[in-house]
């Protein structure tokens, strides 16, 4: 087992050279063959749980207990993403996990890029997905978020009384933000953000009056938009400050109009935001219709096959051709749509 450790961290140091990423963990070897997901979080509001649209790639739990991700086809830049595990498709409805009320399943949060070499080891008490070491000093940024929260949490409870919260939340707003900022990692910010200014917490209030004096959000939006400009990261937190600053001073104002105007304000900020994701997946469309026009007939039914995961000799028997000829076809497919390996032709046409 000490060997298969020390393998996968050789492999994800030697891959790096190639800009490779190498992601993997070691759970328990009871659990072999559950399934288990790496998704990619372009939204920030959708950290809560796993969304079936966020998720990029699965892999199976081998009969060691190790799992593992690689390839070479995410950003260069850092992102947020998931790893979790599917415990639940032999425990009830398998709906349950993705709504996150599946008590089954295991996830992690963390930041990573297409060079970074991650690993989750099992932690004390047989723990699964609760520690990180990675190349990237960012990606345990969020676990040491998560400890600072709990520990929020225990100020909060021990006296709810209405004087405490006050102070509590102007006490926590500073440590937590002032924590991000040290972290030089805006992704990591946005994660304190999206807990800070959720209209389910008792922050939110606290939240909407901070926003008014605090430059602190600003800042933000600058430190974002020179890391990650262009980013659905970006232009989500510059729409959503500048429309909460509207309905904060609405708030704070006695006018009856702005009862309407700054609602119509905040739909029209979701519209916007509504719209760049239809476009971008319009765009990813457009791009997916291109490339299969390229194809000819018979490079077209490859692709099918390949699509419903058949390997060279199935397809070659499926479509009464030669294994020559298969690969011959799957060659000139990785020539005409510019991509290296399956997982590529299946990202680009799924």
């Amino acid at each position: 087992m000490i060997q298969k450790i020390l393998l996968f961290t050789f492999l994800g140091f030697y891959c790096q050279g190639f800009a490779q990423y190498n992601f993997s963990g070691q759970i328990a070897e009871n659990v072999a063959g559950e399934t288990v997901y790496l998704s990619i979080i372009e939204d920030y509001r959708k950290l809560s749980r796993p969304y079936f649209e966020q998720i990029i790639k699965k892999t199976q739990i081998d009969s060691l207990g190790f799992f593992s991700f690689q390839g070479d086809n995410l950003s260069k830049d850092n992102r947020l993403y998931r790893i979790h595990i599917d415990g639940c498709s032999n425990q009830g409805n398998i709906s349950d996990h993705f709504f996150g009320q599946c008590e089954y399943a295991k996830s992690i949060l963390f930041i990573a890029n297409n060079t970074d070499t991650v690993s989750f080891p099992t932690s004390f008490a047989d723990e699964i997905l609760c520690e990180i070491t990675s190349t990237n000093v960012s990606s345990n940024a969020i676990l040491q978020i998560d400890a600072l929260k709990e520990e929020m949490a225990l100020d909060f409870y021990d006296y709810p009384s209405e004087a405490n919260r006050k102070l509590n939340s102007k006490k926590w707003f500073s440590k937590l933000q002032s924590f991000g900022s040290s972290l030089n990692e805006p992704l990591a910010e946005l994660y304190i953000y999206d807990f800070l200014s959720d209209k389910r917490n008792e922050t939110y209030g606290h939240y909407l009056k901070d926003l008014q004096t605090n430059s602190y959000y600003s800042d933000l939006k600058k430190r974002l938009d020179d890391s990650y400009s262009k980013t659905t990261y970006a232009t989500f937190y510059g729409n959503e400050i500048e429309t909460d600053k509207r309905f904060s001073e609405n708030q704070n104002s006695n006018s009856t109009w702005s009862k309407y105007i700054w609602p119509l304000i905040a739909g029209i900020s979701v519209l916007i935001n509504i719209y760049f994701l239809v476009r971008h997946k319009n765009s990813q469309k457009r791009k997916k219709h291109s490339a299969w026009r390229k194809l000819t007939t018979q490079e077209q039914k490859i692709v099918t096959e390949i699509l419903k995961n058949k390997t060279n000799k199935e397809i070659a028997s499926d479509l009464f051709i030669s294994l020559s000829t298969v690969k011959t076809h799957i060659n000139n497919l990785y020539k005409k749509l510019n991509v290296g390996s399956r997982d590529e032709i299946k990202k680009l046409m799924n």
